[in-house]
């Protein structure tokens, strides 16, 4: 059993961030900036907004934070929206989901410029990720994907089971694995990303373990602790834990770990594993808007 260890690949992708962007200062050009704009006192929602700004500051990206109460109007955080759509500085910015319940999540996305939504979730991007087009990916997706490229796990021909339908993780990683090999990433070289035949499952999915047994690659994103047991898993597949579940004061992901991780060829970890990648791929689609910008 090899564990993918998110922790590891993601401070490689952080020194080549660090990297191209100080080469890019020395040409006398402005660091990236990426916006967060947060809603609320929700507890988990400041942590993922802190870690986020902590990582820009490794590898040389201007980050602001802006910060309103959970009591603004739904047309108030549109007008900051636009603000940030139209403001020259700003290469990329995100909406910290989730959002009160008085407001939209799928209407303010959807105002969003899709050439600086560096979270990956406009129709515009999702839809052209779908049709196979360049846009900005999720960065959960994109983070998966990574691992799998630096590992060298191949997903053409290869069954993948992907259990959770949500718009950030579950529908886009599905599109991006089935996707031809055109969409692989540079750093591949003996194996192949794309070409999958995926099923995706779902909280009205029946009989889970027959399907789950017939996996090559199980990606959960479920949000449901230790969904995944070890009678579900065939010997030597390959297990990409999403989840983060907090269990008795202790994280844990949507896998049985323990008792699955012997039946692996390769596991994710909870907390390491997927969680350093997204934060990464986040920083890398910030300096791929920032990059863009320029041939707009």
């Amino acid at each position: 059993m090899i564990l993918l260890d998110g922790k590891k690949v993601a401070a490689e992708k952080r020194a080549e961030l660090r990297e191209t962007i100080a080469q890019l200062q020395a040409a006398g050009k402005r660091a990236p900036k990426l916006a967060i704009v947060i809603v609320g006192h929700n507890p988990a929602s400041e942590t993922y907004v802190a870690n986020k700004i902590k990582a820009c500051g490794e590898v040389g990206i201007e980050a602001e934070k802006i910060a309103f109460e959970a009591d603004i109007t739904e047309q108030q955080l549109l007008a900051e929206v636009s603000r940030l759509n139209h403001d020259a500085t700003i290469d990329g910015f995100i909406v910290q989901l989730p959002l009160p319940e008085h407001i939209s999540e799928t209407t303010i996305m959807s105002a969003i410029d899709r050439r600086k939504d560096v979270d990956g979730l406009t129709p515009e991007n999702v839809g052209r990720t779908v049709q196979g087009l360049p846009s900005i990916i999720s960065a959960t997706p994109r983070g998966i994907r990574e691992l799998l490229a630096y590992y060298q796990i191949p997903t053409e021909g290869r069954h993948v089971v992907v259990i959770g339908r949500s718009n950030i993780v579950g529908k886009p990683i599905a599109m991006l694995l089935m996707q031809r090999p055109y969409l692989s990433l540079p750093s591949m070289s003996a194996a192949s990303l794309g070409d999958a035949t995926v099923t995706i499952c779902h909280s009205k999915t029946r009989d889970l373990k027959s399907i789950c047994l017939t996996a090559d690659i199980i990606i959960v994103a479920a949000g449901c602790p230790k969904l995944l047991t070890a009678d579900m898993v065939k010997e030597g597949v390959t297990i990409i834990d999403v989840g983060i579940n907090r269990v008795d004061g202790k994280l844990v992901g949507d896998v049985d770990f323990e008792n699955v991780a012997p039946k692996a060829a390769y596991i994710t970890p909870v907390p390491g594993g997927v969680g350093p990648m997204t934060i990464v791929s986040l920083l890398q689609n910030t300096l791929q808007a920032y990059m863009l910008k320029g041939e707009r």
